[in-house]
């Protein structure tokens, strides 16, 4: 925990949103607000949880076998307000996507993948900006602004759902049925929050998403990659993209911190490793770079022994960018060669292109339009 950033900036006077406290939190909180003795206070959490994250309710008063002076009661103490969804975007191939203002100039992006897992994704976002300059990454060249919540975090899957149209939480036939922690941010750096979010997200009364069903992709926060484990029980995920030090200090620079022996040695150790939980090696394709026959035998020696799986992940482009995807024959040739040594490397299909939602595009170019507006008004103004 030493390691998580202290950047959220939650202002003081802003009430407490529910959707955001795990089943214990939920209880103090009733306590502290005298909405409760403590002997009813689990009882009343219980049921609160449940039209909150199973009901999927905005409204106190919608809480129908609650008091209605206990609902005027919470009301008064707590929200639970969604944030405002600034843009909705949908692409050509059915990927969705939502830039999602959770305070005054914080505004994160969320993106719905269909038919990925068992029904489809949500990419969720774990901080705004980011300070990781991995140099391929366009969500990368954003400065880190704070942390997000474990409310703002659980937000962004309450969003999807609302228009998904998931509410009561279903059993089956889900349309949302994975979750992915992999939008802007480095997730180990905000731990705790993540951590509450995903004991939220799971819990069998609510969201009930299955913590297998939950992955966490890292950049290489080595020594949080145990205290993920376990405190999450999450699937694990791994940005790599690069076989050797050299090659990986330009592409992901917290590489320089924790080089690949000490990666590696991490990833072995995580709680719960097995053919049945395997770790995913996310390794974009650059051309001329890292996708040449030699790497990919170099990296079926680096993950040796590894329970694990690769996703070869073509390049997304994005403006002022000096790398280009490897070409198509050559990221299948890479493929072939991790495949024939018996690990599933599935070459991710790029979704969402069409409006900027694609792996490592989040949220800069509506930054970057919105700056532009911004700049255009203040020229009028002069």
């Amino acid at each position: 925990m030493g390691l998580t950033l202290d950047l959220s900036r939650t202002p003081v006077s802003a009430p407490v949103n529910l959707s955001g406290l795990t089943r214990e939190g939920l209880r103090q909180a009733l306590i502290d607000a005298d909405i409760c003795p403590p002997e009813k206070a689990k009882m009343r959490a219980s049921q609160v949880w449940g039209w909150i994250h199973h009901y999927g309710v905005t409204d106190f008063a919608a809480m129908t076998n609650v008091a209605k002076d206990t609902q005027a009661k919470l009301a008064a103490a707590f929200t639970l307000a969604r944030p405002e969804v600034v843009e909705r975007q949908v692409s050509k191939d059915g990927t969705r996507k939502w830039l999602i203002r959770t305070a005054p100039g914080i505004e994160i992006e969320s993106v719905y993948i269909p038919d990925v897992g068992r029904a489809g994704a949500l990419c969720v976002s774990s901080q705004v900006g980011c300070t990781l300059n991995c140099t391929f990454c366009h969500t990368g060249t954003q400065k880190l602004v704070r942390n997000l919540t474990a409310a703002e975090i659980v937000a962004q899957v309450q969003v999807a759902r609302d228009d998904l149209g998931e509410w009561p939480s279903p059993k089956e036939d889900r349309r949302l049925s994975n979750i992915v922690f992999m939008g802007m941010g480095e997730p180990l750096y905000n731990l705790d929050h993540v951590a509450d979010a995903v004991d939220i997200i799971a819990d069998n009364e609510g969201i009930a998403i299955s913590r297998r069903r939950i992955t966490v992709s890292t950049s290489g926060v080595v020594p949080m990659i145990p205290e993920l484990g376990e405190r999450t029980q999450t699937m694990l995920a791994i940005s790599l993209h690069a076989t050797n030090d050299p090659l990986r200090d330009v592409l992901v620079p917290l590489n320089k911190k924790y080089p690949l022996d000490q990666l590696m040695a991490a990833i072995r150790a995580y709680p719960g490793l097995s053919n049945a939980r395997r770790v995913t090696f996310e390794y974009v394709m650059l051309k001329g770079v890292n996708d040449s026959p030699d790497e990919a035998r170099a990296l079926l020696n680096l993950i040796k022994g590894i329970p694990a799986k690769i996703n070869l992940i073509p390049f997304n482009p994005w403006p002022g960018t000096d790398y280009q995807c490897s070409d198509w024959k050559t990221i299948e040739r890479f493929a072939a060669i991790l495949n024939k040594a018996g690990y599933a490397s599935p070459i991710r299909t790029p979704r969402g292109r069409d409006i900027l939602a694609a792996c490592g595009q989040l949220k800069s170019e509506s930054e970057k339009v919105r700056a532009s507006v911004l700049r255009k008004a203040e020229q009028a103004a002069a």
